[in-house]
């Protein structure tokens, strides 16, 4: 499976973006989604999980209430809209795909290439 994550730019604070991640392959329902984030020094960090069916979410505290994850299996894309976006979201977004629910990194594999999320003051 192979993941692109989209999206990313340059926003102020109080914006919005909306990211999207794309996957290949044809058993995208059967997986939980990740979005997680590397901000400039620091380790990459868990921001949200889908279930596959996409009746399930989680969300890490520092974002609950202002992101929301959602997933279209049709379209095998996954979402990340964000919104009041702060200084301190600013950083690399990516997603990856699991078998558990988890928020461990060491849980998700195919990794896809990153959009760069700067949110300015």
């Amino acid at each position: 499976v192979q993941l692109q994550a989209s999206g990313g730019g340059l926003v102020q604070a109080g914006g919005s973006l909306r990211l999207s991640c794309a996957a290949s392959g044809r058993t995208f329902s059967d997986y939980i989604m990740g979005w997680f984030r590397q901000a400039p020094g620091k380790r990459r960090e868990f921001v949200a999980w889908i279930s596959g069916s996409g009746g399930n979410t989680y969300y890490a505290d520092s974002v609950k209430g202002r992101f929301t994850v959602s997933r279209d299996n049709a379209k095998n894309t996954v979402y990340l809209q964000m919104n009041s976006l702060k200084p301190e979201d600013t950083a690399v977004y990516s997603c990856a795909r699991s078998s558990v629910l988890s928020t461990s990194l060491q849980r998700y594999r195919d990794w896809g290439q990153g959009t760069e999320v700067t949110v300015s003051s």
